[in-house]
């Protein structure tokens, strides 16, 4: 099944493990990932020739390379294989997955087709997953992977990645995320990779912080020594050196007491710390961009603080604003920029680009930029170099921001490698998942403190001739520190590669009880979801617990989960909201109004009577309303798995007394005879769906149901006493406006 290929050595022997077993494949970018999972396809495709081989990965172009990589070596009619995207209407998915052997989709919009059932995994023999690092929290590929090991036949998973990064945990995450068995790591320097990989020369470059920067920096350490020392003396930070205080420990501090604050603790310290970190991180960030990328990028930044102080009622924004320290520091980069000063940086990028271009003007030359301002500054800079032509390369179009769509960048990696330009400017969307075209030299503008993102960026050259690297870094500054903190991560990153595959046997065992979980046979529950609810975290849970979820426009509710109950859900925050603009009150009355059962959830931890300025008696009144006003219960859960467990309980116990073949009147119209007369009595109350085809086959006609008295009712089984009554008090009863 595979043509104009011949497959080195690691790569058959990757093969190997990968037919056996649920395999992560970590391999150096350019080592040829793409051709293992061609020659695996092939094999699972021999061996179960009625299923389809299915594909994920993370951006469309992506995929699209996949596909051509297909269509070039795989001997198999290109209406057999079909790309998935957004862009790619549902019912043409539908249509496309009934006729194709090999699909390659990005995995948000797969989710909805397997929730809706449009696409039936039981018929995929093989999940190929690229860019596996992502499968963490709740990215699309954790809940794509679980529902393929539950519903498949044949079970199996290849995830690749260049980098799975170094945190112990975060792999760990992954392996369990993807099912992953074993392991199959190669670097740069084991014996059966080595021939194939190119000589790759790593230079960096260092430049001096100048003395006007140098003063601004002052004034902002000056700032944050300030913040320091206050949450020093509240106990909220207790490192003695705060030198040594990083991002990731201010990020991971903040995260603790918003954490501490939502579940209600209500000490005047923490709300205050939590102000004062946000001031700290705000600072932090104008030093990263003074240190790292130059003038420009801090003045756009103390411009962007200064709109906000005068629409914001933030305090962290306001006490920033009237600090001397940070007063000084904006007007000192005011001048610098009015004067146009550059960063060290700028002027050695511009020497290094020009060297290069005037040896050779068809040199290929990738540099890489984390801020997109920046990037542009760059690339206009060094577009008034001679025979230099730059372009940039970023993602799709922010508020306010320049933007490429996928086609365009598309576009734009066939110029490059056509040779109609000559230097790629990239922000992070250069790092991952595109097919770069041969680069000679690749400049990082920063170091970056992340073993993926800088083993991604030097993988941009290198791939058939030998590669240049060259990093530009700041003495004395976190360029300085980033180096190193990259350095040891990504030395960590393959210790404990080989670490977790010594303990993978424990996997193993995992991996058997998820299989005699997802074996036993559950009663499938049918639940209507409003379509807006799709990217939640409760629609995924009712799937995983094996609900039958069909997505609809709802108009009087969020899930409808029988013909009488309707149920609104509302986080804690979207509650007081609508309670503050107006909108609760007429959703409750339509609820009210369209379910004979109605209920209304408030999801989340937070205290209600603190996320909102607003008055307690506000909220209790308006709880006071839905439950006493309008007979509606309120019930409170914890999280979305509880939402989705306490949705499915009360789904199978309405389903279990009418029944599980219900319609939505307000949504659907039916279209025959039958259909119709069987929506018109299933819409007397308590009758549904289950109870109108009885009451029609024992009266034939509508109108005989209708004329029926409550004594005539009550000869049809399961019409009692009670549901008699209701039938003949809506059809006497007069209509009153």
């Amino acid at each position: 099944m595979i043509k104009n290929f011949e497959p080195r050595l690691y790569q058959q022997t990757i093969l190997a493990t990968a037919a056996e077993k649920n395999t992560l494949v970590v391999l150096p970018t350019g080592m040829g990932k793409t051709n293992i999972f061609l020659m695996l396809s092939a094999q699972r495709l021999k061996q179960y020739p009625n299923s389809k081989v299915l594909f994920i990965g993370p951006t469309k172009p992506l995929i699209d390379q996949y596909m051509e990589v297909f269509k070039e070596h795989f001997v198999i009619d290109a209406g057999d294989m079909a790309v998935f995207t957004g862009m790619v209407s549902p019912e043409k998915r539908g249509e496309l997955w009934k006729k194709s052997r090999i699909v390659f989709s990005t995995p948000q919009g797969l989710e909805n087709d397997i929730i809706s059932r449009r696409i039936n995994l039981e018929e995929v023999c093989l999940l190929g997953i690229d860019e596996a690092h992502r499968a963490v929290g709740d990215y699309s590929y954790v809940f794509v992977a679980k529902q393929f090991m539950k519903l498949s036949r044949f079970p199996r998973i290849i995830a690749l990645t260049a980098s799975p990064g170094s945190d112990m945990e975060k792999i760990q995450e992954v392996c369990r995320n993807l099912f992953i068995e074993d392991i199959e790591v190669r670097t740069d320097d084991d014996p059966d990779v080595k021939p194939y990989v190119q000589e790759m020369q790593v230079d960096w470059v260092n430049v001096e912080l100048p003395r006007i920067f140098i003063d601004i920096q002052k004034l902002l350490l000056l700032f944050l020594r300030e913040r320091y020392d206050k949450l020093k003396k509240s106990g909220v930070l207790r490192r003695n050196d705060l030198k040594f205080v990083s991002k990731s420990d201010l990020l991971q501090l903040q995260a603790e007491l918003r954490s501490r604050a939502l579940q209600g603790e209500k000490d005047f310290v923490i709300w205050n710390s939590i102000s004062t970190l946000a001031e700290v991180m705000k600072i932090y960030h104008a030093l990263e961009l003074l240190e790292s990328q130059g003038i420009l990028a801090l003045h756009k930044y103390f411009e962007k603080l200064a709109a906000e102080s005068r629409t914001s009622k933030t305090k962290a924004i306001r006490s920033i604003m009237s600090d001397s320290n940070f007063k000084s520091a904006m007007i000192k980069a005011s001048i610098l920029h009015e004067e146009k000063v550059e960063h060290p940086k700028l002027i050695e990028l511009q020497d290094i680009v020009d060297g290069e271009v005037q040896k050779n003007e068809n040199v290929k030359i990738m540099v890489f930029n984390q801020y997109r301002d920046n990037a542009l500054d760059i690339t206009e800079k060094l577009n008034s170099i001679k025979n230099t032509k730059a372009r940039i390369f970023v993602g799709q179009q922010k508020k306010g921001d320049t933007g490429l769509s996928q086609k365009e960048q598309k576009q734009m990696l066939d110029d490059f490698r056509n040779g109609l330009f000559n230097v790629l400017v990239a922000t992070s969307i250069g790092e991952e998942g595109l097919d770069i075209p041969k680069v000679d030299l690749v400049i990082f503008y920063e170091p970056i403190p992340s073993a993926i993102r800088s083993i991604q960026r030097r993988g941009r050259t290198g791939r058939q001739d030998k590669g240049r690297v060259i990093i530009l870094m700041t003495k004395g500054t976190r360029d300085e520190a980033y180096k190193w903190v990259a350095h040891h991560k990504e030395k960590k990153m393959y210790r404990n590669l080989a670490d977790i595959r010594k303990k993978l046997n424990l996997s193993l065992n995992g991996r058997k009880d998820f299989e005699s979980q997802s074996a036993e046979k559950t009663s499938e529950t049918k639940i209507f979801a409003d379509y807006r609810e799709k990217g939640s975290g409760v629609i995924k849970e009712l799937a995983e617990s094996g609900a039958v979820i069909v997505l609809e426009k709802l108009e009087h509710a969020d899930y409808v989960v029988s013909s009488r109950c309707g149920i609104e859900i509302k986080t804690v925050g979207d509650f007081v909201d609508s309670v503050i603009d107006g909108r609760l009150l007429q959703q409750i009355k339509n609820l009210k109004n369209n379910f004979e059962r109605p209920v209304v959830v408030i999801e989340g931890q937070q205290d209600i009577y603190s996320v909102r300025n607003v008055h307690h008696n506000s909220i209790l009144g308006m709880m006071a309303t839905i439950a006493v006003s309008y007979g509606i219960p309120i019930v409170q859960t914890r999280n979305f798995k509880e939402t989705s467990a306490f949705l499915h309980i009360i789904a199978r116990r309405e389903q279990e007394e009418t029944s599980k073949d219900f319609s939505l009147h307000a949504d659907r119209k039916p279209a025959s005879l039958k259909e119709q007369q069987e929506y018109v009595v299933s819409s007397l109350p308590s009758i549904g769906l289950s109870l109108a085809k009885p009451l029609l086959k024992h009266f034939k006609t509508v109108k005989k149901v209708v004329n029926a008295s409550e004594k005539e009712l009550q000869e049809v089984e399961k019409i009692g006493p009670l549901k008699a009554k209701q039938i003949k008090d809506v059809v006497d009863g007069e209509y009153e406006e």
